[in-house]
């Protein structure tokens, strides 16, 4: 919480895109879990981020490091937002796509087929008719 955090400029830019900014992040370390025996019992090494706008949290506990669990639980922070973005550009993007598929106009084949259809419904109904009625 105090140290600086080391990271790479390849991840500040990825943050930056992500629209992840330091101060919006609650970091808590908290004590790992699984195989590793007295060593994981002891240390603090597992890393719990919080994206106070986007409510998101991603717990790391890759690597015996803390800097690195640290570094790896923003990556997994910038990943997880940038899918989240990607999957509502698509969602909009098929929306719109269905609008103007909604919206267009039947092809000269298309109206063909239309008058075709018409007509053969036509028929089987005049077909269902009582043999009596012939007004037509």
């Amino acid at each position: 919480m105090g140290k600086e955090l080391p990271v790479s400029e390849e991840l500040l830019l990825r943050m930056r895109r992500a629209k992840i900014y330091e101060r919006d992040l609650i970091e808590r370390f908290i004590r790992g879990s699984g195989p590793g025996g007295q060593k994981v019992n002891k240390t603090s090494s597992c890393v719990q981020l919080r994206h106070i706008i986007s409510g998101i949290d991603v717990k790391c506990q890759e690597s015996r490091s803390l800097m690195a669990n640290r570094i790896q639980a923003r990556n997994l922070m910038c990943s997880i937002l940038e899918d989240r973005e990607r999957k509502q550009k698509e969602q909009r993007k098929s929306e719109l796509e269905k609008i103007r598929r909604k919206n267009r106009k039947p092809s000269k084949r298309q109206k063909r087929l239309n008058v075709i259809n018409k007509r053969k419904h036509g028929i089987k109904k005049r077909m269902r008719r009582s043999p009596n009625s012939e007004n037509e």
